[in-house]
């Protein structure tokens, strides 16, 4: 128990002196917007289940963003997550905290934003795995912090290894 209470310690830490070395100028300021699900958005609720730690916030904030999009959210704690990322493909490089997993299988790494999961489900890419948000860009859905925004890639994930990028996401709204 000590150990996770650490580890949680260490990842707040850890996150603050990210945000801390980060220039000011690379963020932007945000407007917050509404990502409640639309009422077509309901009609279709898609279930996804969500590894993560016991101890890591943003993922709970994640999951709260998929429920209010419409998706219908298990999760499961795990004191290690590298079995699991190994487990669906996920190489070292597209790696976050977190990891979800559609019904049909595809994996999605990190705080990817509901809207790029729904459209990627709705029209998957041949041969791929999933959608990779890398690390934890703040503003992300889950990394919200104050009015903060760094703009960001999703990435798709192939099944021969290869990568490319699925979404710019340039500013906070581009997200919802």
């Amino acid at each position: 128990m000590k150990r996770i209470a650490f580890v949680g310690i260490a990842t707040a830490i850890l996150a603050l002196g990210v945000f801390a070395a980060i220039k000011p100028e690379t963020f932007s300021t945000v407007e917050k917007v509404s990502v409640a699900a639309t009422e077509s958005d309901a009609n279709q609720v898609l279930p996804i289940h969500v590894h993560k730690t016991a101890t890591c916030g943003c993922c709970g904030e994640w999951i709260k963003h998929l429920e209010k999009s419409g998706f219908s959210v298990k999760y499961s704690n795990h004191e290690d997550l590298d079995s699991i990322k190994a487990q669906f493909g996920i190489e070292n490089n597209y790696q976050s905290c977190h990891t979800g997993v559609s019904a049909n299988g595809f994996v999605f790494e990190g705080h990817v934003p509901a809207k790029y999961i729904r459209e990627f489900l709705n029209e998957t890419p041949e041969d791929s795995l999933g959608l990779s948000v890398p690390a934890m860009p703040v503003g992300s859905p889950g990394m919200e912090y104050g009015n903060k925004f760094m703009p960001y890639q999703v990435l798709l994930l192939k099944k021969d290894g290869s990568v490319s990028v699925y979404a710019e996401v340039k500013t906070y709204q581009d997200q919802f």
